[in-house]
């Protein structure tokens, strides 16, 4: 049979660079005449910014300080063991590096039976152990402290979760099954799958408190220190915790039911982790720890074999590394700094970019319109949303009074923006108004500021062709809401120069934006995408198929949202806008749907009412539809639309509007909200086998966002 140590030295074999985590074993004397203790230390040996992780090395090694406790505490050498982390950080979970590298399910089983071999003798060890989540601590770094007799935590802690069903995988060393015994099954599946597919939420150190998952919570400055004195007094008997009874009934049954609503409504049956992980939750009632550890092993290897997890990893890395090194970006020491900002426009976008740049940049910024009302209102919403933040805790009121003071208004745009540094406008998307608020800017502010327009479909070369200095001129494309979504799509017009262009990015990050360089091409990336694909579902109802068949048809993507429920979001005139906008650059490719134009001359604010709470066809909006007798299956309509999304992506990279794919997907999970399981769009057109049907190639090598060969 193979031991835990044998498992662990084959498993890092296949992962040479792993960062190896290190288990430090020091004793200490526990006050109160508690004993002798052990303390083990999680750390890799870098600074907080780079996380401890669990590797086969790393797991190694914890094995090891454990054999060394277990002997101690079986000799009465030790009353009791505790495990903590490095400054900041607790743990971080498995090393998904090394996930990425395995090939054989046999290799990913091996990976889940490891870390349940070590983990789980935490818990059968002759004196108590106690994990003190110290920092951030997520995946295997919460399900290490699962397997411990009790808990504390920092209340400084920032981050805590179980991060698993969002990456595609399930906590497979022991979440799944010990956290519903632990807190109940309603709560571990808020943790398990509601946090985990809502954008990856994480917990604070109170709250993890109050779930129930941590018996103590103490300040982080003495919490260490806190922590040990509160072990003496579990150990030597003066503190009894007590944890409430779990209800293994209906309670537990309702709570799973809850978890599976969920999922539908996040990933509609597209991504199997959550179902996985639900599973396992599920057979958890009876408190049966082995034969949940077996699942979960089972479940982590398919998925870890799975094009699920792979897209997720691809996402993952897509966000943490790639969003923070633009492909394309000139160097950073040609920026110019900003110390002052004006915004042409005072209506909702224009104020939105207000409160960002006043909160993230913390400079004067400078609203302007056309008449008085308009920039009243403009400061109005900014402040109001400044009370707001106050309100909610999330800035004190020295901060709110200064951000107050930052934004003020005027009808001058010389005496606003005379001293500005950067001006981005915000007006009525029309290419004439666009070049004429340009002009007037031009005339007023300092040489060296930069032009900058929120355009989301317009050309940046034609908008700056009239100015006596285009080269300062880019695009700085938001999405709405601007607050919550990530993506700024940066414009290179045809004579922006490098110094437009890096002030433009060091602007970006001080926003805390994901920055993507994008050729000027009509709609640049997102709308050129959502366009095509929105196009083609209004073609086929247009055609003669039932709007909800079309709906339908795209369910299997797992997305955010239906075509139309989008279309409402963004606005029917909007959408319109832009198709006419592509329709005019690519009239053999962007359809322009008579239909809804009809629901926009008609003032339709969407396809749908919700008088009984869902989406249901507006009566008014089928009577405006007219329609041929083309009616197409889910099947077929979903070929369509991917077939035509596939071709759309296939002509953007030959143009060369971003550098690679990566950037494609980097858009549309950042920018749409497009499903990490989907790894953004091309590995799921890849993976279907669309890429080679329509484009005869793959947009990824193989082994990117897929198992390696």
């Amino acid at each position: 049979m193979t031991t835990t140590a044998e498992l662990l030295k084959g498993a890092a074999e296949l992962f040479p660079d792993e960062v190896v985590t290190q288990a430090h074993v020091r004793h200490l004397d526990l006050p109160q005449d508690a004993g002798r203790f052990a303390l083990i230390t999680l750390d890799n040996g870098l600074d907080h910014t780079k996380p401890t992780t669990f590797g086969p090395a790393s797991l190694a090694n914890l094995n090891a300080a454990i054999d060394q406790v277990e002997q101690e505490a079986a000799d009465g050498a030790i009353t009791g063991v505790g495990i903590t982390g490095k400054p900041f950080i607790f743990a971080v979970g498995a090393d998904l590096k090394g996930v990425e590298l395995l090939k054989r399910h046999e290799d990913a089983l091996a990976i889940g039976k490891g870390g349940h071999d070590v983990f789980k003798r935490l818990s059968t060890l002759a004196v108590p152990t106690f994990a003190y989540y110290n920092g951030a601590a997520m995946g295997g770094g919460v399900e290490v402290g699962l397997h411990c007799t009790y808990r504390t935590v920092s209340g400084a802690l920032p981050a805590f979760s179980l991060p698993e069903v969002f990456l595609g995988l399930v906590p497979g060393w022991g979440g799944c099954t010990l956290l519903p015994n632990l807190i109940g099954a309603d709560r571990a599946v808020s943790v398990i799958i509601e946090n985990s597919l809502n954008q990856n939420k994480q917990l604070k150190g109170k709250q993890v408190y109050e779930l129930g998952i941590a018996d103590a919570i103490f300040e982080g400055a003495d919490f260490l220190e806190q922590s040990l004195i509160w072990t003496a007094s579990v150990l030597k008997g003066e503190l009894e915790i007590v944890r409430p009874e779990i209800d293994r009934g209906d309670a537990w049954h309702e709570a799973v039911v809850r978890g599976r609503a969920i999922a539908d409504g996040k990933v509609h049956g597209a991504a199997p982790a959550a179902y996985r992980a639900l599973e396992i939750i599920d057979a958890a009632r009876n408190g049966d720890l082995a034969r949940g550890y077996e699942a979960e092993e089972k479940a982590l290897a398919d998925l870890i074999m799975g094009s699920e997890l792979r897209s997720g990893i691809y996402a993952f890395n897509l966000v943490q590394k790639r969003a923070k090194r633009p492909a394309g970006a000139p160097d950073k020491s040609l920026a110019r700094p900003v110390s002052k900002v004006g915004v042409v426009g005072a209506g909702l976008m224009a104020s939105q970019l207000a409160l960002l740049f006043a909160r993230r940049l913390e400079v004067p910024v400078v609203l302007t319109d056309i008449d008085q009302e308009r920039v009243d209102k403009g400061v109005g919403y900014v402040h109001d949303e400044i009370d707001k933040l106050l309100l909610k805790g999330r800035i004190n009121q020295d901060k709110a009074n200064r951000l107050k003071a930052a934004v003020t208004g005027s009808l001058d745009k010389a005496a606003a923006f005379g001293d500005a540094d950067f001006v981005i406008e915000a007006v009525f998307e029309e290419m004439g108004v666009k070049q004429q608020v340009f002009a007037e800017v031009e005339a007023v502010v300092p040489e060296h500021a930069i032009l900058a327009t929120n355009t989301s479909s317009l050309s940046v070369s034609e908008m700056a062709s009239k100015l006596k200095h285009p080269e300062r001129v880019v695009g700085f494309h938001f999405f709405n809401p601007v607050a919550i979504l990530p993506l700024l799509e940066i414009v290179r017009g045809e004579q922006t120069d490098d110094a437009s262009l890096a002030t433009a990015f060091g602007v970006a990050k001080k926003l805390k934006k994901t920055a993507v360089l994008v050729k000027d091409a009509p709609a640049f990336v997102v709308n050129r995408i959502l366009t095509r694909f929105m196009g083609e579902i209004q073609n086929v109802i247009d055609e003669g198929t039932p709007v909800d068949v079309a709906e339908r048809a795209v369910e299997p993507l797992g997305l955010p949202m239906s075509p139309l429920v989008l279309l409402e979001l963004v606005g029917p005139a909007i959408g319109l806008h832009v198709s006419e906008t592509l329709h005019g650059a690519f009239p053999d490719r962007f359809t322009v749907s008579e239909n809804l134009k009809r629901v926009v001359e008609a003032g339709k604010r969407g396809f749908y009412v919700y008088d009984s709470g869902k989406p249901e066809l507006d009566p008014e909006v089928a009577a405006l539809l007219q329609q041929g007798d083309t009616v197409l299956t889910e099947e077929q309509v979903r070929a369509r639309v991917l077939d035509a999304v596939a071709q759309e992506i296939g002509l953007m990279l030959d143009e060369g509007v971003v550098a690679e794919a990566q950037d494609i997907d980097l858009c549309l999970i950042t920018g749409a909200g497009w499903p990490f399981h989907l790894g953004g769009l091309t590995p799921y057109l890849d993976r279907e086998g669309v890429s080679e049907r329509v484009n005869g190639k793959r947009f990824l090598a193989p082994g990117v966002a897929s198992v390696p060969a």
